[in-house]
């Protein structure tokens, strides 16, 4: 008896009656059962929009053919509010089934054993695993040879540029600057001998302000560049023959001292340690440098190039190479992956719905989820044009364009499907003439071109240690007081602010950051 009923379950399994529970769209089974319920906290794609309607198609369609009950809740836009909701809900043994988290909240939801491995789920959702999941997105949430969270690709890499106003160099008779000499002559240039033509002095040659994350830190990416000249761009060298923090690297100070002298020589625009984001990105579409590096669609998508475009309809902007330093080294600056982490709850995984997140986050990816998610119905918030790519142009009402601020609701879990296909990109950068000089532009024709740059692959770098709140606001301001003054820029002085760094913390940091690198195979 027990041999026949072994055949009859191989017999069974070779003709698929038992997969569709763990792999498919749901089995007969489940269905009696009723449907499953999955409660899923997402990013949302636009914060200010509200969530998806209660009569959102893909809410039925989930319901119908996968035999899903999808409850969703929206994580707050701000990523401490975010890091606070997740905790709170973790300390108190409630998480969701499915929900996105940041990667340090995440590993230490792992190490309390709150998170599930979901090495079982990659098979059941072979086409999201093809486009979403490969090795190194699969590295990047393993711990203890286990993957802990389905890291999907984030932001585009390398997407930004170092730009220069073409028409200011044509105005001054002057080529493309190649070397460290060469810009700081030309933002000389751009500074002193009113490039614009207007007679006032209003211009500059470098615009920048701070911006700083946890692998570009000390004055940001915004001066990665110039730190690229001197080999050294980013918080963290990578590199087998040279590991470690670039700020304990004695090329750093080589770089500082290019910095202090542009700082000197007064070509940066003064407002730079003021200015935020917004502000920055307002100075230069007034005009008020030459030479800045920025992102592709910041630049060059329509709604935020037109206002550059009203005020000099004969400007042009050019992406060139970064500087090359004194040794031949050149590099816009460091690059790394970036993902977006979807956890599984072990409170979910003890309860057996593993298999229904695996049939939701496959259908996701399949064709009808995709599009539905990313840009809403076709024929109704979309359509199709010749190359695939969906459009606005030709929908019976343009009010109800996936691209309509009111439409927003129905696209916000579009992190969720998108992984930068050459569908996506074309979608989110068309090609559109400028409204005033009528230039034909493309965001995306702009990023192919930043993307062939020089730039430092730095992968890893940001999931290695951060530094203690001490040691990162000592360095921070340590740098700044370099380049204002403050402090005087001096080997000597510059040796004494490195060995009070270490002795606050600094030399373990570099330890500890190189022995997380080397473990995660990071170095290369």
């Amino acid at each position: 008896m027990k041999e026949k009923m072994r055949v009859f379950l191989v017999l069974c399994l070779l003709s698929g009656m038992l997969i569709p529970a763990f792999a498919g769209g749901g089995s007969d089974n489940a269905k009696s059962d009723g449907p499953v319920t999955i409660e899923l906290w997402y990013g949302a794609a636009v914060t200010e929009a509200g969530p998806p309607p209660a009569d959102w198609k893909a809410l039925q369609i989930i319901r119908d053919k996968l035999n899903i009950n999808l409850v969703l809740t929206a994580l707050p836009s701000n990523e401490s509010d975010q890091d606070v909701k997740v905790n709170a809900a973790g300390a108190a043994n409630s998480l969701p089934d499915l929900f996105m988290v940041r990667r340090d909240p995440w590993l230490n939801l792992v190490k309390m054993g709150l998170v599930a491995p979901v090495d079982d789920l990659y098979p059941l959702m072979p086409e999201r695993t093809n486009t979403q999941y490969d090795a190194d997105s699969k590295a990047f949430t393993t711990v203890n040879g286990k993957s802990y969270g389905l890291a999907s690709p984030g932001a585009i890499a390398r997407n930004e540029g170092m730009l220069i106003r073409k028409d200011w160099l044509d105005k001054l008779g002057l080529q493309i600057p190649v070397t460290t000499e060469d810009y700081l002559n030309v933002m000389k240039a751009f500074t002193f001998n009113d490039p614009d033509g207007n007679g006032r002095n209003d211009t500059y040659g470098y615009g920048a302000f701070i911006e700083i994350n946890n692998f570009e830190e000390g004055l940001g990416r915004r001066f990665d560049p110039f730190f690229g000249a001197f080999g050294v761009p980013g918080t963290w060298s990578l590199v087998k023959s040279d590991p470690g923090l670039n700020l304990r690297k004695p090329a750093y100070y080589d770089a500082m001292v290019y910095i202090k002298r542009l700082v000197d020589e007064k070509v940066i625009d003064p407002n730079w340690m003021s200015y935020g984001k917004d502000d920055f990105r307002a100075a230069w579409k007034q005009g008020r440098f030459g030479i800045m590096r920025e992102q592709n669609a910041a630049y060059a998508s329509e709604s935020n190039y037109a206002p550059f475009d009203k005020n000099f309809p004969n400007g042009e902007w050019i992406v060139i190479d970064p500087p090359r330093g004194p040794s031949g080294k050149s590099s816009v600056g460091v690059y790394t992956q970036a993902y977006r982490i979807y956890a599984v709850s072990t409170k979910a995984a003890n309860a057996g719905k593993g298999p229904a997140i695996a049939r939701l986050l496959e259908w996701m990816s399949s064709d009808e989820g995709y599009y539905l998610l990313g840009w809403g119905e076709e024929g109704v918030n979309y359509v199709k044009d010749a190359d695939g790519v969906p459009t606005i142009n030709g929908i019976p009402d343009a009010s109800k364009g996936f691209s309509r601020p009111e439409m927003q609701p129905l696209t916000q879990l579009r992190n969720m499907v998108y992984y930068n296909s050459n569908v996506e990109l074309l979608a989110r950068y068309p090609t559109y003439k400028a409204p005033t000089s009528g230039k034909t532009m493309s965001a995306l024709t702009v990023l192919y071109d930043m993307q062939k740059r020089a730039w430092t692959p730095n992968i890893g770098a940001d999931a290695l240690p951060p530094a203690n709140a001490d040691i990162k606001r000592f360095y921070e301001q340590g740098v700044v007081e370099f380049m204002t003054g403050r402090r005087v820029l001096t080997r000597e002085n510059w040796n004494t602010f490195v060995s009070e760094f270490d002795r606050l913390g600094g030399s373990a940091w570099d330890t500890a950051g190189i022995e997380a690198a080397t473990a995660a195979n990071y170095i290369k």
